[in-house]
C-alpha cells in the first residue's frame, strides 16, 4: 500500500463521518418540524456508506502477488429518508398542522438515537484521525532514518 493511499484513506472517512455529524445534526435540528415544503412532517435522513471502489474478487485474486494490499477509503452512496419508522402523534387541537381528529404529526427523529449515532459517528472520526497521525509518524520516521 503506498504511502499516499493510507493518507486518503483516513482522508475519506473522516469526510464521510463529517458528512454523517451534518446529516445527524439536521435530524436533531428538525426534532418539532411538523410541516415541510414538501407537505407533512419532517422525515429523519439515513446515510449510506461503500467502499470507495469496489474490486472483484476474482481481479483482486490475480493482483494480490503484485499488490498485497489494496484499499480505497469509503464514500457516501446515498442519502435516504426513514419511510420505516412511523412518525410520532400528539393530540393538539390547537396546533395548526393537527388533523381534523386533533393529532399532530411530529417527525419520526428520535433525539436518543441521533445521539448515540452522533457518539459513534465521533468515534468514527477519531479512529480515522489517528490512524492519519500513525501514518503521519512513520512517514516522518522513515524521512528521519533516510536523513541520516
Amino acid at each position: 500500500m503506498a504511502l499516499f493511499q493510507a493518507f486518503n484513506i483516513s482522508a475519506s472517512g473522516m469526510t464521510a463521518e463529517r458528512f454523517r455529524t451534518d446529516i445527524i445534526a439536521e435530524n436533531i435540528a428538525n426534532v418539532n418540524t411538523t410541516s415541510t415544503e414538501s407537505g407533512g412532517p419532517y422525515r429523519r435522513k439515513i446515510v449510506n456508506f461503500a467502499e470507495r471502489k469496489v474490486t472483484p474478487f476474482s481481479q483482486y485474486y490475480a493482483t494480490a502477488s503484485q499488490n498485497p494490499a489494496i484499499g480505497n477509503g469509503v464514500k457516501v452512496t446515498s442519502v435516504k429518508e426513514d419511510t420505516e419508522t412511523d412518525f410520532v402523534k400528539e393530540y393538539d387541537p390547537s396546533n395548526p398542522d393537527a388533523d381534523a381528529d386533533g393529532y399532530v404529526s411530529y417527525p419520526n427523529v428520535n433525539t436518543v438515537t441521533e445521539m448515540t449515532n452522533l457518539i459513534d459517528s465521533t468515534r468514527a472520526y477519531e479512529a480515522n484521525a489517528t490512524a492519519f497521525d500513525a501514518t503521519k509518524s512513520m512517514a516522518t520516521t522513515g524521512l528521519s532514518i533516510g536523513k541520516q
